[in-house]
């Protein structure tokens, strides 16, 4: 069995408890011989800046470069808001992406049945949604140039922050979205703002011109960006494969996040281009919630993101199929039987905390594999 890699990137807030809950996983998978993971640890976000002024340090990027795989739990929180921009602690995963080349990020919207009346939505409208939001993660506004706050002669201040796209970077996003289109409902959706903006404008024809010549089978929808936001609220079943940019990626998920319940329930992946010679991607597994350091220490934080993103780490990283769609099938298992944290309760029910709801998935994940 081949041994591979993780770097572990715990971050800040409930990012180290969330990310216990996976070790417990990855420690079951070992001893029973189904994997050969070998772990290392490091720092990100805020408490990388504590230790070395920086939001993640030379010496863990390395280790990031080397991995087969980094899990990254959350950073950030008030004790931070007044570092250096370029200190912050999203700048650590800003620099991962970057560094890593991960342009593609698959974000997942899943409703499981039994918490479709924790959506702010009506159950039917949320019942048995799935769909997939992948986002450009390396261009765009959030790292064209120039990005500033510059004085005017008058004394005003003005601020700007440039959406840039190449040819290049919409084609290679776009062959991701076609083709994992063709492995669900053979459906994409590509949001954009074409009416307003150049780099829209650039995108739907590239995007146009991929669809036509190399994937004629995967159907293909335009749809503005501000009009697919208004539909994910109206009815969200209506798409499979949602394609978009970063910025706009960036809204679009979060609110695919809620139509779930909770942010605390969805994973993601982001994805580098195939090596030439071996054909692996490099890869980073997040939770899309915050580090919500409010709850941090006192127990309450939803695991089931963190440990969903492993799974698809299985999946996307590792070519682990039977064992991702097993702790999928765990994590249905223990919200199917009633087990819930306090962030996807309803009024009235009985919460667990974050250990007993991590060993609850691993014991029907263990039942599951035998």
């Amino acid at each position: 069995m081949a041994k591979n890699s993780l770097f572990l990137l715990p971050g800040d807030g409930i990012g180290p408890e969330i990310m216990a809950e996976v070790e417990t996983i990855i420690a079951f998978l070992n001893g029973k011989g189904l994997t050969d993971f070998s772990l290392d640890r490091g720092l990100v976000g805020g408490c990388a800046y504590d230790a070395h002024g920086a939001a993640i340090s030379e010496a863990d990027m390395a280790k990031a470069l080397a991995a087969d795989a980094v899990l990254f739990g959350a950073v950030g929180g008030p004790k931070w808001d007044s570092v250096p921009y370029n200190c912050r602690p999203e700048a650590g995963l800003l620099r991962l992406r970057k560094d890593l080349g991960l342009f593609a990020n698959l974000r997942p919207a899943i409703c499981y049945p039994a918490l479709a009346d924790a959506s702010s939505l009506k159950r039917e409208v949320v019942e048995g949604l799935d769909i997939l939001i992948v986002r450009e993660l390396t261009g765009g506004v959030y790292f064209g140039e120039p990005k500033e706050i510059v004085t005017l002669e008058n004394g005003e201040k003005r601020a700007v922050d440039t959406q840039v796209y190449t040819t290049h970077e919409i084609e290679r996003i776009a062959r991701v979205a076609f083709d994992l289109a063709k492995a669900r409902n053979g459906r994409v959706s590509s949001a954009e703002k074409r009416n307003v903006m150049k780099s829209g404008v650039l995108w739907n024809q590239v995007v146009t011109k991929i669809g036509k010549e190399e994937y004629a089978d995967v159907k293909l929808d335009h749809i503005l960006a501000d009009n697919c936001a208004m539909q994910l609220v109206r009815w969200p079943k209506q798409f499979d494969v949602i394609l978009t940019d970063n910025l706009f990626g960036d809204v679009l998920s979060d609110i695919g996040a809620m139509l779930t319940g909770s942010l605390g329930m969805l994973p993601s992946a982001s994805l580098g281009a195939p090596d030439a010679a071996t054909g692996k991607r490099k890869a980073l597994y997040e939770p899309v919630h915050g580090s919500a350091p409010d709850i941090a220490g006192t127990g309450a934080a939803n695991p089931i993101a963190m440990i969903a993103s492993f799974g698809m780490a299985l999946r996307y990283s590792f070519g682990l199929i039977d064992l991702a769609g097993k702790l999928d099938d765990a994590i249905a298992r223990v919200l199917g039987k009633g087990l819930r944290t306090k962030d996807i309760a309803q009024k009235g029910e009985a919460t667990i905390d974050t250990r007993a709801m991590g060993a609850a998935i691993l014991a029907e994940f263990k039942a599951l594999v035998g």
